[in-house]
């Protein structure tokens, strides 16, 4: 089936965060990570069903929605996982502050690779925690783990939880099958608990494998929590459904009871119809998805490396946020950002969002918009430079 990703969608006025958050219709926003297309057919097929019955009383999830979940991660990342090792909530950002409040005690570390998502920063603080960053090393336009300093900080003995982000936001890393056992092998002789946040897992660029953290080994799996949802892949983030995934039946019982504190025990009705359609029905919408996403940072890479060559390009592996290095401009990420937002009228994020030190000087991207919207805005910058 063909998709027409490059259908200009109005999300003006929809109380869209992207699109409503700054109240001028001129700016083009390419800072939150969610994708101005609409859902897959089979989803919004789904969701108007569910709509036309007019009931939306509580929610039961049912064995067909474990089905969903089991059948697509077996099918599409060779990962076994168990109906038992699901426990469902909101979203991720709550599923890792439940993480959090079920593995650490307040006081305790979490160790994090810097630059990070920003709401790390928040979920791991708002638990009573400190955030422990390891910096990730840039190798020509990529990043790496700087294993000696990673080891180092698991060796403290108040770091508990390594939360990983796979694939990484915002370098756009994906990380390898071999590193993944490598962090484990570190993680297991400081006794350190893995939470892998892998809401991205299905954004993949050409020649990205995404590897699920307890797909691994049997060690990686009885030593993990995975965060999942199809949220961001599918562009569902507003229908509010993600997973828990722990083999370990003490921590679940852990993170049930987070869950339950936490509040984010219930879905709303439309979110368990979405997830169902999104992996039964939806596998080749998500393909076509990633072939335009890379058309999108092509194009990106191409018109930087001709028309802003003071700015980089990192490359991208997975997740549709670009990573640009903007060191040679003489300014801050910051300052850069604000200028751009009040002259060109494009709004990126800040490096520093994701880190003070480690993500200044550089900006992210979210390519994930029609390609002559991200033209426009790239057009914008360039203008607003010159």
């Amino acid at each position: 089936m063909n998709y027409n990703f490059d259908e200009l969608i109005d999300r003006r006025n929809t109380g869209c965060v992207k699109w409503d958050e700054m109240e001028c219709d001129e700016v083009i926003p390419l800072w939150v990570a969610d994708m101005d297309f609409k859902a897959a057919p089979a989803i919004q097929e789904a969701i108007r069903k569910r709509a036309e019955h007019g009931v939306f009383g509580y929610t039961h999830v049912d064995d067909s929605y474990y089905d969903a979940v089991i059948s697509w991660f077996q099918r599409r990342h060779d990962w076994a996982i168990q109906r038992e090792e699901i426990l469902y909530t909101t979203g991720v950002v709550p599923a890792m502050s439940v993480a959090i409040k079920a593995l650490t005690m307040p006081g305790e570390k979490v160790l994090i690779l810097s630059p990070d998502y920003n709401c790390f920063f928040s979920s791991v603080r708002n638990n009573g925690c400190e955030v422990l960053e390891t910096v990730l090393v840039r190798k020509d336009d990529s990043f790496e783990v700087d294993w000696a300093d990673f080891e180092a900080k698991c060796a403290d003995e108040k770091t508990t939880v390594f939360l990983l982000c796979n694939p990484h936001n915002p370098t756009g890393r994906v990380w390898s099958k071999t590193e993944l056992m490598h962090m484990n092998d570190i993680c297991l002789k400081y006794g350190v608990k893995v939470v892998s946040d892998e809401i991205h897992c299905e954004l993949m660029m050409p020649g990205s494998k995404f590897q699920p953290f307890a797909a691994v080994s049997e060690s990686c799996r009885q030593n993990s929590v995975i965060l999942n949802s199809p949220s961001k892949s599918f562009n569902i983030a507003g229908l509010q459904v993600a997973n828990i995934i722990c083999s370990q039946p003490e921590w679940r019982r852990r993170l049930d009871r987070a869950i339950n504190i936490n509040e984010v025990c219930d879905l709303n009705p439309f979110g368990p119809v979405a997830l169902k359609a999104a992996y039964n029905d939806s596998e080749d919408w998500i393909d076509a998805l990633n072939e335009y996403l890379y058309g999108n940072y092509q194009f990106l890479c191409d018109f930087i490396e001709k028309n802003i060559p003071q700015w980089h390009v990192c490359k991208l592996e997975g997740t549709y946020l670009c990573w640009v290095d903007i060191s040679q401009m003489g300014e801050t990420s910051q300052d850069l950002c604000d200028r751009l937002l009040s002259e060109a009228k494009v709004w990126l994020n800040p490096g520093t969002m994701y880190g003070p030190q480690s993500g200044e000087g550089y900006v992210r991207i979210n390519i994930a918009t029609q390609r002559s919207r991200l033209m426009e805005a790239l057009k914008r910058i360039k203008d607003a430079l010159d």
